[in-house]
């Protein structure tokens, strides 16, 4: 399943909202990512094509279980990354920085390893 980056960051995006919020809005997507509403608008409408996301009766945002599936390996390889570079000494705004930079480009095979790593650290 190939998907870009820039997807992966908006329905990583979504998930977040929907953990601290119970819902998912447009607004809150555009000021999380640091974007405008117009490119928010654009997004959705990809994510919608592409079967990603849906929209509710209120027009709340919806991941699919397509939609789903990406944003939870995304945020899981966030949250991995963020905590192993705070655990070598990164400042946590810089280990969420760098995770952030990372977790779309590492290979499963090497996110597996690190995980296994850090499970041997504990």
């Amino acid at each position: 399943m190939e998907i870009r980056k820039s997807a992966e960051d908006y329905l990583e995006a979504m998930l977040m909202m929907k953990e601290a919020h119970g819902y998912i809005r447009s607004i809150d997507v555009a000021e999380q990512l640091g974007v405008t509403k117009p490119s928010v608008s654009y997004a959705t409408k990809q994510l919608r094509e592409n079967g990603y996301i849906t929209m509710d009766h209120a027009n709340f945002i919806v991941l699919t279980e397509k939609g789903m599936e990406i944003a939870e390996r995304i945020y899981t390889r966030h949250r991995v990354l963020a905590m192993f570079f705070e655990k070598l000494g990164v400042s946590p705004e810089h280990a969420r920085e760098d995770a952030c930079k990372v977790e779309h480009d590492l290979s499963d095979e090497t996110f597996e390893a690190l995980c296994a790593h850090i499970v041997n650290m504990e």
